[in-house]
């Protein structure tokens, strides 16, 4: 079997010494180059498993290669080598298309783990993950073509990657498929919703602690990075952090490497970072409620999940889809829709998005008889009323500040009753932090309004 090349390219011939023996230990051969002219001579005579290359070269840059090496050879993973602590050029690599970088002086577990990653990208594609397993990533619109497309070309690197677009539009299931297709599938997938964590508890899911580190440490427990580690972590509503955690997730994320909570030294950890919100992180930065620094190494690149009134035309695809799983999962036989419980789906403008579209299905396959969905059973026109409150005649009663708070506390009750009192889904269904919908509920007497039988998933 062919033993798979690399090709090195720096200026310092002890760094190219010491990446050669590195990569004969891993049963790679290697060519090496000084400069970007003699990079791009060996890149022209012949095809390379993986390129090395370091930004700052006697005749050029790094991005002089990587951009020879997008244009001339893109299946070609290249990792750039740059200054410790210099993560702006890091940053633009990667948003020029760069696999991963590796930071001076070369931390060689991590450099080992960065060629395992690439090399597996010449390996026979692993079987996809069934992206349309739950719906949301299937369609003919133009918007999912582009969407599945910007997928396919994120599984190839490392780049950081976040997600945006309104709730229930499939956010957690875009970063799954970006990970499916990549050559972390055979490693972890770990999602957490950044705004479920108690503020007081996060650096302790996140990174770990030791046993007796604090009081109910009865042992050592590993953190998300941990258990994410060679594999993808996706931070979803990463918005909900707070300042304070977002320090400790930019250095976690820039020296790749973690401190567990009681840790008396870093432990090394190799994951993709995916994130998603559905708030305008920019506008948050602008605000001072989001740090810059976070932002720019998180939001290399940005993937759009479309809302679904924007793509109606897969609508009756999607409801097709929907119903045939719902009728796997029951047992029973697919139900239809008649022609005007169509066209209401057709002409709704789904603010809830595809998870929407889907409690709606669920609901009226429960309710519809002899398997036909009819117009009554979608309860379109009920929820339409109920999520609307009515306005009184005149002022009100009691004041504006105590009409609101009865607004309010109709609709927190409407989205806990919606979600069993999930508290956690009730917060994302509501666009607020978990934290927030605590606050809340203290505030307008909900705390001990949940049925007894019930339990938050906090």
């Amino acid at each position: 079997m062919t033993r798979p090349l690399a090709l090195i390219i720096d200026d310092e011939p002890d760094i190219r010494e010491l990446l050669e023996i590195t990569l004969a230990r891993m049963d790679v051969d290697s060519h090496s180059a000084a400069n970007v002219a003699e990079a791009i001579e060996r890149l022209r005579g012949g095809r390379y498993s993986l390129c090395l290359v370091d930004m700052r070269l006697p005749d050029g840059s790094g991005m002089d290669v990587l951009r020879h090496v997008a244009a001339h050879c893109p299946e070609t993973p290249i990792a750039v080598i740059t200054a410790h602590g210099n993560m702006q050029t890091a940053v633009e690599a990667l948003k020029a298309g760069a696999f991963d970088f590796v930071s001076k002086p070369v931390d060689l577990p991590v450099l080992r783990r960065l060629v395992e990653t690439a090399l597996r990208l010449e390996t026979p594609e692993a079987p996809q993950a069934a992206v349309a397993e739950d719906g949301e990533l299937i369609g003919k619109s133009e918007a999912m073509r582009s969407i599945r497309s910007l997928i396919d070309k994120l599984a190839r690197n490392q780049a950081p990657v976040f997600i945006s677009g309104e709730s229930g539009t499939g956010k957690e299931l875009a970063a799954r498929a970006i990970h499916s297709r990549s050559p972390r599938a055979e490693r972890p997938f770990v999602a957490v919703n950044c705004g479920a964590i108690p503020q007081d508890l996060m650096e302790s899911e996140f990174f770990g602690h030791i046993k007796g580190s604090f009081t109910g440490a009865h042992r050592d427990k590993p953190g998300l990075f941990q258990s994410a580690d060679g594999g993808t972590l996706f931070l979803d509503e990463v918005a909900d952090l707070p300042l304070s955690m977002q320090v400790k997730l930019l250095r976690a994320i820039q020296e790749k490497s973690v401190r567990p909570v009681g840790g008396a030294h870093e432990e090394p950890v190799d994951v993709r970072i995916i994130s998603a919100s559905h708030k305008d992180l920019a506008a948050m930065v602008a605000n001072g409620e989001f740090r810059q620094d976070l932002f720019y190494r998180i939001h290399v690149i940005e993937l759009l999940m479309s809302p679904l009134r924007s793509r109606r035309e897969d609508i009756p695809v999607m409801i097709d889809h929907i119903l045939e799983r719902l009728a796997q999962r029951i047992g029973m036989a697919k139900p239809r829709l008649d022609r005007e419980a169509l066209k209401a789906l057709y002409g709704h403008d789904f603010p809830g998005n595809v998870r929407e579209l889907e409690n709606i299905l669920e609901r009226a396959t429960a309710l519809c008889d002899h398997g036909t969905i009819a117009l009554d059973d979608l309860g379109l026109a009920r929820q339409q009323a109920s999520a609307e409150p009515q306005l009184p005649d005149g002022l009100p009663r009691d004041g504006l500040e105590a009409y609101l708070a009865d607004v309010e506390r109709h609709v927190i009750t409407q989205a806990l009753e919606r979600t069993r009192w999930n508290r956690t889904a009730a917060a994302r269904a509501l666009g607020i932090s978990f934290r927030a919908l605590r606050y809340r509920l203290e505030k307008l007497g909900l705390e001990d309004a949940a049925p007894a039988a019930d339990t938050d998933s906090q």
